[in-house]
């Protein structure tokens, strides 16, 4: 096994993930709302593009830990894991990018007019639907699985490694499935980009 990384202080700890978790929460929920209105010298768009890719390579960057782990690699789990986050970093900044330049989507708005009228509906039937219950589920889970996954991740650096397996039974699934249905979600709504 391996050494703490960071010394122990729960404490501590529960507040600092408390108020990171809700500062970036609010951040998303408030910005998703804002659009700013500059005129930018490429296409805006690309941010989610960016956002997929990251999301894709979290999917594979927890898989790949989880086999590390199960190999009793743990070192290499480690980095695996702290690569993951600090891509999720990486990722907010670009959510938050993409949201206040570009503003929201319509899934099925084919002539980009911010309205899905009768016959768009029509022409994307049942696939509407599908949509948004992957975009809802996507969006509940990564509203609440931040502070899972700084807590879980605080536990294995504080080399409480059975605290770490236990909550990571349950952290790990839930950000496995935002990651992967956060390129799902850009693949069904980037033909609707304007």
């Amino acid at each position: 096994m391996l050494q703490a990384t960071i010394k122990k202080n729960d404490k501590q700890a529960k507040w600092l993930i408390g108020i990171f978790s809700v500062v970036m929460f609010l951040a998303v929920a408030l910005l998703g709302n804002v659009k700013l209105d500059i005129s930018v010298p490429f296409d805006v768009h690309i941010f989610a593009a960016i956002n997929a890719v990251i999301n894709s390579i979290i999917a594979l960057l927890l898989i790949a830990a989880l086999l590390a782990v199960k190999q009793k690699r743990y070192k290499l789990h480690k980095q695996l894991m702290i690569t993951a986050l600090v891509l999720s970093v990486v990722f907010l900044a670009s959510y938050v990018a993409h949201h206040l330049l570009a503003g929201e989507a319509r899934y099925g708005d084919s002539n980009h007019d911010g309205e899905v009228s009768p016959a768009e509906l029509a022409a994307v039937s049942s696939t509407r639907g599908i949509y948004f219950f992957i975009l809802i589920t996507h969006i509940l889970l990564a509203s609440v699985i931040l502070p899972f996954i700084l807590y879980t991740a605080y536990k294995g650096l504080t080399a409480e490694f059975a605290q770490h397996k236990k909550i990571a039974r349950y952290t790990w699934p839930l950000w496995l499935y935002v990651a992967i249905s956060g390129p799902v979600v850009y693949l069904m709504i980037s033909p609707y980009y304007h």
